[in-house]
């Protein structure tokens, strides 16, 4: 049996995929961000504990992985008013064309998520050198906006295939 058949034949509604598409879009990258902002958290937590005065050296690597939580939430502003879902009239979908949506969300909410927490580690990395070399700053922020480069094709991924439904 297809993929298209097995949808056919199981009642399942495709607006209801698209809405759980776009709550992973923003929880996800949410999850992974937020994973990332207290990675970097507790290292600098003990950077600061031996040297205050680091403090906005600690708090730009800090921010850094927030970035996922908020291409997700694009994401999810304009998964849902794609769907109609602010204008209180929300599209009826086929089961494939949810899963097709739902798809559609995907590169974000699983990119957001692990690029979060990577990215976080990363920062952290940074911090280590910042405690050491306090004016290299820029290095380690370069190299955490390296793994930003890819959630930045992540979220232009899930862009564009939104922007292809039209309902």
């Amino acid at each position: 049996m297809s993929i298209h058949g097995f949808f056919q034949t199981v009642p399942l509604e495709g607006t209801a995929l698209a809405l759980l598409g776009a709550a992973l879009a923003v929880g996800l990258p949410c999850a992974g961000s937020a994973t990332g902002v207290g990675t970097v958290g507790r290292a600098g937590a003990g950077l600061l504990s031996v040297d205050p005065g680091k403090f906005s050296r600690v708090l730009v690597m800090q921010i850094l992985p927030g970035t996922q939580g908020l291409y997700g939430l694009v994401i999810w502003f304009f998964a849902l008013t794609k769907l109609g879902f602010f204008s209180g009239e929300l599209a009826h979908l086929t089961p494939f064309q949810g899963l097709e949506f739902f798809g559609a969300c995907l590169p974000v909410a699983l990119g957001g998520l692990i690029f979060g927490i990577v990215q976080g580690r990363i920062c952290a990395g940074g911090l280590s050198l910042i405690a050491k070399k306090p004016n290299d700053l820029s290095r380690s922020v370069i190299l955490a906006i390296m793994m930003e480069f890819y959630a930045i094709l992540a979220l232009l991924a899930s862009f564009l295939m939104l922007n292809h439904f039209q309902f």
